[in-house]
This record gives C-alpha cells, structure tokens and sequence, in this order.
C-alpha cells in the first residue's frame, strides 16, 4: 500500500527519474534531477525500501556523525516534488522527482512501485533521463536524443521511436514498464565523450536540463551550472593540449562530427531551433539566469534587437540509443 498523506494535490505533473549506475555516464542524468531538486528545494515523501532492491555489498550504506550520534545512510532511491510556479507565461506545472541507485534485484517490483506512485500522484508523463559514453569531442554540442517507445508520442513530440536491441539497464525496464501499463513515457539520452567520462561532466547535465525544457515547455533556473559547463571545457582544452595524441583524436572526432552535421544545416532545421528559441526568450530578464549552454551553440541571452533575425546554431541531437 503507498501512503502519500501530506503530498499536495498536483499540477499538471510530470515524473523526471534518473538513476545513478550504468545508466548515467559522467554523472551528469542524476546531477540533472539533483539540479531540478535543489533549485526548485524538492521535499522528499517517500523512499523504496532498501532491502527489497539493493545489494549492500555492491552499493554499500554509510556511517555519519549527526551532533556525535553516529547514523547509517542506506542506498535507496528517494521520491520528492517540487512546486515549480510555472515561468511567467503559463500555468504553472509540478514535477515528481525519483532520484536513486541503479536497483541490484527485482527490477520488475522496483518499476511497479515507481509506477504506483506515478497513478496516485496522476502523473502525465514519465521522463527518465540517461547518459552514455560516446565518440563525440567535447568541443561540440552534446548530444541528446529523446526516444520513446510508443509511435504516437514520437510524433506529437518529435521524438524518435526506440528501435535498439541489446543489454539494457534500469532506463530501458522502466520505460517498457510505463509502456506496457499505458502511462507516456520518455527517454533522454545525453552522449558523454569516452576519453573523458569522470564525474561531473557538467555540459553534459546542461545538455539534459535544456532538452528537458524543450520537452516539458517549463523555463528551468539553471544557476550556475552554463558557468561550470564553460570552466569543465575550458579544463579539459588545457588537458588535451598537454597530450598530442589526444589533441589529435579529439580534432579527428571534430572532423567526423562536423562532417554527420552538414545535412542539419537545412532551412527546416533552423527554423526548427529558432522556434524554440523564441519561445525561451524573456525581454524582461535581465540578470542572467537563464542562460543557455554557450559552449554548445544554445541560445544566448540578451541579444541585442538588431539580432532578433538571426538564428542560434542548430543544436545537434545524436543517434537514436538504448531507452
């Protein structure tokens, strides 16, 4: 039985879950929900419990000093909601935040119960975001796909309809899960490059945040996560350049990746991303806290109106991936 006494009545919701583990390359899915959380300050209301789920040898708890009393903090995966308050031009929407580990056992169970939540909160969609390591350089745009597995969505949305096959994770199960028990259900891959995938890859959750915003329609406060996107890059440039080899497999990364982006630079596709730019635009924010991925060609803020005809560089989405 789920008990969700205390749990506000909802708008409009939506499930953002990501998990860390295999799913979530760089860190950079569960940084994103964890970014989602401490901007909007989430209130956890529930938790699964550990036992049922997790091997404590592979994910191990931890001991704290909490005022001398020493506490255990169990792996688990946490639920809580944020009240977003809409952007300023439209009714505002709630999010439903599921963030956690990689389940060890009973997936299955582990995705019912999600689900449980999600019919009692009268969750909307359900958007489960992962990342992955790639051959892409982390000079370009990241890329992120968004797949589904139901066709009407992956028309009305623009996304793609997940044809992989192979190994999956808990991403792929939950989003069969959602499928199967006819709640709408989305995937959001970012592409993390190979040759750099220690945690935290910042541009990379950047990357998510924007695509996320895109798809749910609701303005996201992204703090200072473009400046740490800027400096993470910034870090890895002064890296490469200490290493020729490096140096050079990045710039024959570049190569390729401009070379598959040619076809993009269609009229269709800037007008696309122009669209999506105009409706971020804010006039009346000034102070910057909006701002866009400028290490990925995103959307600038403050442009001058002399420049309102003029389209931001098409963002570039990968390959279809696992969902």
């Amino acid at each position: 039985m789920i008990e969700l006494e205390g749990v506000p009545e909802l708008i409009d919701p939506v499930m953002i879950c990501a998990f860390e583990g295999w799913n979530d390359a760089g860190d950079a899915a569960s940084s994103a929900v964890a970014h989602l959380d401490r901007e909007w300050k989430g209130e956890v209301f529930g938790a699964l419990d550990a036992e049922d789920y997790y091997d404590f040898q592979v994910n191990r708890p931890t001991v704290w000093l909490d005022g001398g009393v020493r506490k255990v903090t169990w792996p688990t995966t946490r639920l809580s909601v944020v009240r977003t308050g809409g952007d300023g031009k439209g009714a505002p929407r709630d999010l439903v935040l599921v963030r956690g580990i990689e389940p060890s056992m009973r997936w299955r169970s582990f995705c019912n119960e999600i689900l449980g939540f999600a019919h009692e909160l009268g969750v909307e969609l359900v958007v489960v975001l992962g990342s992955l390591l790639g051959d892409t350089p982390h000079t370009r745009p990241v890329p992120v796909s968004g797949v589904t597995s139901d066709p009407d969505l992956a028309r009305t949305m623009d996304l793609e309809e997940s044809r992989y096959e192979g190994p999956t994770g808990i991403v792929g199960i939950l989003q069969e899960a959602c499928a199967h028990a006819g709640v709408p259900a989305v995937s959001l891959w970012a592409a993390v490059p190979h040759y750099v995938s220690q945690p935290p890859n910042p541009k990379a959750t950047l990357a998510l945040l924007n695509r996320l915003e895109d798809l749910i329609d609701l303005r996201i406060p992204l703090g200072e996560l473009p400046e740490d996107a800027r400096a993470w890059q910034l870090g890895v440039d002064q890296l490469a350049a200490e290493d020729s080899e490096v140096a050079e497999y990045v710039q024959s990364l570049e190569e390729a990746r401009d070379t598959a982006d040619l076809p993009e630079a269609s009229g269709e596709a800037i007008a696309r991303e122009f669209e999506r730019y105009l409706r971020r635009r804010d006039p009346q924010q000034g102070d910057g806290s909006y701002l866009r991925d400028t290490t990925s060609g995103r959307t600038r803020p403050q442009r001058s109106p002399k420049d309102e005809g003029t389209a931001p560089e098409e963002e570039t989405e990968g390959p279809e991936e696992e969902a």
